[in-house]
């Protein structure tokens, strides 16, 4: 049998190596490479205009992003609502001046001339800054309430555990540990491609972080089988026997999901390019910290490693880690 708790300092010293490059990506000041410090905003979470059109004839979401392109508009985000009625959102668009045209005005024209949209028929709103800056508040308050909910849902799902608390926490543990990784890759994928977050990205999130929780809960509950059944043994044998039993399922759920999200990624819309983007990111970070982030941290915990590793300093802390990877 493999010994996977024995090198538990390899795995955090490679969350370490993915999570870092992340971390000075999302502060490093402006003008490191292309884009601001943390993640390149889209409009969902500064302000814009939104238009709602429609076509007289069958239009493709690359042929409206053609002519948004054409017109100065490359950041704006187009999704298909239904049939010919699409949804477009750019950046706030600029009031006429003098005898010149509005922005919305321009844009109405070259789409009724080039791809035939019915003018009379377009719906047209502008999202405010402040009502981005509450979107943003929202997001957080949600994922936030989300964690406090998992937290306490585990601790009264493995009540009968000794410590339950610590499963509750070490599954949270996790979870921050692949948002910061889907953080870290955005910020990162924001300076280099200008792969901007919207809305659809808080949404992934969500979604993370109950398949996140959802695989950590498999391998927790194969563990407290085992420490029910051998309740004077040591915690990391079981920890050790319950991840090889159940790190076969794991690996086939996180499989089939990765080939979905792939195949939806190179045949779906832009749209929803960044909602499969943060979940197949999520996915992989999300199998692997079940099985390499949270465990291992619940064993940690239970040999009071945790505790040396923070009362010692950084160099004792590094010390320790060392000490880990070298067993």
């Amino acid at each position: 049998m493999l010994d996977i708790v024995g090198k538990r300092g390899w795995y955090f010293l490679i969350s370490a190596l993915i999570i870092v490059p992340g971390l000075v990506s999302m502060i490093a000041p402006s003008g490191w490479l292309s884009g601001d410090s943390g993640l390149k905003s889209g409009i969902d979470f500064t302000s814009g205009s939104v238009m709602n059109v429609t076509f007289r004839q069958e239009v493709e979401e690359d042929h409206i992003r053609e002519r948004m392109d054409e017109l100065g508009h490359s950041e704006a985000l187009i999704q298909r609502i239904g049939g010919t009625n699409f949804f477009i959102r750019t950046e706030v668009l600029e009031e006429a001046v003098g005898d010149a045209m509005s922005e919305r005005e321009v844009i109405e024209r070259d789409l009724e001339k080039f791809l035939g949209m019915e003018r009379e028929r377009v719906e047209f709103d502008t999202v405010s800054p402040i009502v981005a800056q509450e979107t943003v508040k929202t997001a957080f308050y949600a994922l936030a309430a989300a964690s406090v909910f998992i937290l306490f849902f585990i601790w009264y799902a493995f009540r009968r555990v000794p410590k339950a608390h610590r499963y509750g926490v070490s599954a949270i543990f996790a979870l921050v540990h692949d948002l910061f990784i889907i953080l870290g890759v955005f910020s990162i994928l924001g300076k280099t491609i200008n792969l901007e977050v919207n809305s659809m990205f808080i949404v992934g999130l969500l979604i993370v972080a109950g398949y996140s929780v959802n695989d950590t809960i498999v391998v927790f509950d194969r563990i407290r089988e085992n420490v029910s059944r051998h309740p004077d043994r040591d915690l990391g044998p079981l920890v050790n026997l319950s991840i090889m039993e159940s790190i076969g399922r794991s690996l086939n759920t996180s499989i089939t999901t990765l080939v979905v999200l792939l195949a939806m990624l190179l045949i779906g819309g832009n749209s929803i390019r960044e909602l499969l983007l943060v979940l197949a990111v999520g996915a992989v970070a999300g199998t692997y910290s079940s099985i390499f982030v949270a465990s291992q941290f619940l064993v940690m915990w239970d040999r009071g490693e945790i505790g040396r590793f923070f009362r010692r300093g950084p160099a004792a802390a590094a010390s320790t880690l060392l000490h880990l990877i070298g067993r």
